[in-house]
């Protein structure tokens, strides 16, 4: 999908044709699509190949004078068995002489709110502050997302208090790849962000360096909360780990207990059944008794002893 905003009267508008200042929003575009990026656009196509790929990593490539900038962000997915995991995805952010192009592969909540005018003040004829707007976005949707990671992550670990159930422990183990994926990919992001600050990629004016040091500031804030909560998460689940370690050997004690019990009476009607003569045979009443009184005696024992 293709489509084209720009600001008119302080207002960001969508567009039916291209012109001059116009912020260019391609989702998982066509080959017709990509053909009209490149042809009418001059857009590179390797720039536009390179946004698509799941993989790819975030960095900066200038050519001739159009600027790439790849940067990470957030996207939740689901799993199986309703195993709800936070990924990142790349988003390619082609800076022309006249245009901003965004290129991504499905739709982010930061290009999303921007082009429905969720946030203010967007002049898609200034093109760095555009960029940096639109960083600053995808900063403060990796805090939201990691906001909403420790909350489940502390509902989970209350259920799983009161009962083990695999489908918890599913869920914090996506939890924790998902932190896993923003660290690395907020690392990433953070050294794009320096190579910027710089002044070597692109122009800044001293408005945009503050701006530019604000969405710094973000993701090195995103960065710290995502140690934080990996550190918390693995230990969480460290202990949840020795906790249905010792619930297993408790149970394992319990049974070899009854066990032990119970080949009690085993071993004495065992005896009386095998075919010897005895010169006294007890009533079955009496071994019964004898049976009882043993086991009890040998349980409150060993309930005393704490084994």
């Amino acid at each position: 999908m293709l489509c084209f905003y720009k600001t008119i009267n302080n207002a960001i508008v969508r567009v039916d044709t291209i012109t001059e200042g116009c912020w260019v929003n391609a989702v998982s575009p066509t080959a017709e699509e990509i053909n009209f990026l490149t042809n009418e656009l001059n857009v590179d196509r390797d720039f536009v190949n390179a946004a698509l790929d799941e993989e790819e990593s975030s960095r900066i490539e200038i050519e001739d004078d159009q600027t790439l900038i790849i940067i990470d962000t957030p996207l939740a997915i689901t799993e199986g068995n309703n195993t709800l995991v936070y990924t990142t995805m790349p988003i390619g952010i082609i800076v022309t002489q006249t245009n901003v192009v965004t290129v991504c592969l499905n739709e982010t909540s930061a290009i999303t709110d921007i082009a429905n005018g969720f946030v203010k003040n967007i002049q898609t004829g200034m093109k760095t502050r555009f960029l940096l707007t639109l960083l600053l976005r995808i900063a403060q949707s990796f805090l939201i997302r990691l906001k909403h990671i420790n909350k489940m992550s502390s509902h989970f670990e209350n259920l799983l208090h009161k009962s083990m159930k695999n489908k918890e422990l599913i869920q914090l183990l996506g939890l924790e790849k998902s932190l896993v994926y923003f660290s690395t990919s907020l690392k990433a992001n953070e050294i794009t962000l320096e190579k910027i600050l710089r002044g070597r990629v692109i122009k800044l004016y001293e408005e945009d360096q503050e701006l530019l040091e604000d969405v710094l500031i973000e993701f090195k804030q995103a960065i710290e909360m995502s140690n934080i909560y990996s550190s918390i998460l693995s230990g969480t689940m460290d202990a949840f780990a020795s906790i249905i370690s010792n619930n297993l050997n408790i149970v394992m004690k319990l049974l070899t207990i009854i066990t032990t019990l119970m080949a009690i009476p085993t071993m004495v009607f065992s005896y009386y059944g095998m075919n010897v003569s005895f010169g006294f045979i007890p009533e079955w009443w009496m071994i019964l008794s004898f049976c009882t009184v043993v086991v009890v005696v040998s349980g409150v024992f060993l309930w005393r002893k704490k084994y």
